[in-house]
């Protein structure tokens, strides 16, 4: 069982932007910027190009859904979606707020943010879809 799955079950504490019967969104907890989201499937899939046409076209709406809430709560001039899938074998979408390229460099020191301030993303990011998508 991967880290993601243990957080999409409960065993292991995440901060939660939002979810649905196959889909699961929450913080980057070592982010390279303000509202780094991490989208998943539920379904335990290692590498993203092994889900199902399907899947993979569910998994995209949710992350659109969830960057255009993270565009509206976070500071940024886009939202990037990267797609690297080597850190954890279960299929993942980086979605990070930009204001340029540099900021979605993966080798880049990595943002130090209290549980107070993730919390407050979260919840800023979680009220966002709310109101676009209830």
């Amino acid at each position: 069982m991967t880290i993601f799955s243990k957080i999409v079950n409960g065993e292991i504490p995440a901060y939660r932007i939002s979810e649905d019967e196959n889909y699961f969104a929450f913080l980057d907890i070592n982010p390279l910027t303000e509202g780094h989201t991490l989208v998943i499937p539920k379904k335990e899939v290692d590498y993203i190009f092994d889900l199902t046409a399907d899947e993979l076209a569910g998994l995209t709406v949710f992350a659109q859904k969830t960057a255009k809430a993270i565009a509206k709560a976070v500071r940024c001039k886009r939202v990037a979606m990267i797609v690297l899938g080597l850190e954890v074998p279960h299929a993942h979408i980086h979605l990070i707020p930009i204001e340029n390229e540099r900021d979605a460099d993966f080798g880049k020191k990595r943002l130090k943010l209290s549980r107070e301030e993730f919390e407050a993303i979260a919840d800023k990011i979680g009220k966002a879809i709310s109101a676009n998508y209830p």
